[in-house]
């Protein structure tokens, strides 16, 4: 039960990091805050990243490809691809797409990991996907037809194929690294990967050190909670439950994007809500709680 409180405390932290990303938006362009966050994470894990630098480095050596594209996936890519895309999307576009990462995860999982899937399963990702869309468009089913979708949309799309991809295919990570080891490994080569981009876009130094000033508690959230703190509940969460289970939690972000939006931004909570959450609880119990009746697909 305890990894369960922990994984709804990282889908909370992750929807306030969505919250941030409206808040900044236009002020902070996506290659800036994606550099920021990551680089922000390596300095704070630097002197940790020395202290095991020798397992690290024969790690590398001996699993480098596997590595370079867990780094890619998670670190660089997934971020950078979300913040592009919410430049030129609606926040009910990316929510929607987002919602259907649990679904990616259980067929990955199911075709690469060979994760059986229950029927129970299937239900509760079908009501919890159903609970998103249902609060996503403020209970008015009728809306689906006049959304609009833009490039920005497969922006999104690709972030969220990145983040499923990842937490299947971590389940390959080095076993002689611990958890954390793997984590500052793979921010020390996301680093590096975003490193060319970044420069590539030619911010001034007046202006970065603007932005750090300005916007420094952001920066700080976004490294110390959705980051550090995410990332190692997510991971727990995968270890102990399996990526299928574990990726069921993200369709708790609409509705604690509401709960956020109601307290920060003074916004109500209206009926629909309660639809939402009682489809979302009810999906996702039935997916954690599912018996092991595997169906072929």
């Amino acid at each position: 039960m305890q990894v369960y409180v922990l994984l709804v405390l990282c889908v909370f932290f992750w929807s306030a990091n969505f919250v941030l990303g409206r808040f900044v938006a236009g002020a902070i362009e996506p290659w800036e805050l994606a550099f920021f966050r990551w680089f922000g994470v390596f300095v704070v894990t630097l002197p940790f990243l020395l202290l095991h630098i020798k397992r690290i480095w024969v790690a590398l050596k001996s699993h480098f490809g596997m590595l370079v594209l867990l780094s890619a996936l998670g670190i660089a890519a997934f971020n950078t691809l979300l913040y592009i895309g919410l430049q030129h999307t609606t926040a009910t576009n990316a929510l929607l797409i987002n919602s259907s990462i649990p679904i990616i995860i259980l067929f990955l999982s199911f075709i690469i990991l060979k994760t059986p899937i229950s029927t129970r399963q299937i239900v509760g990702i079908v009501l919890s996907t159903l609970g998103v869309i249902f609060l996503v468009l403020k209970g008015d089913v009728q809306s689906m037809l006049s959304l609009h979708f833009n490039s920005g949309d497969f922006w999104v799309i690709a972030s969220s194929l990145c983040w499923a991809s990842y937490s299947v295919l971590v389940k390959f990570r080095p076993p002689t690294l611990s958890s954390f080891e793997f984590f500052i490994t793979s921010v020390s080569l996301g680093v590096v990967m975003l490193l060319p981009f970044y420069l590539a876009q030619g911010y001034t130094l007046e202006r970065e050190v603007m932005i750090l000033r300005q916007y420094a508690w952001i920066i700080a959230y976004v490294v110390l909670f959705t980051s550090i703190l995410c990332y190692y509940l997510w991971h727990k969460g995968i270890a102990q439950i399996g990526a299928d289970k574990t990726g069921q939690f993200t369709h708790l972000m609409p509705l604690f994007g509401s709960f956020l939006a109601y307290i920060f931004l003074g916004e109500r909570l209206e009926w629909y809500h309660l639809g939402g959450i009682v489809l979302i609880f009810g999906g996702i119990y039935l997916c954690l709680f599912a018996k092991k009746v595997s169906v072929r697909l």
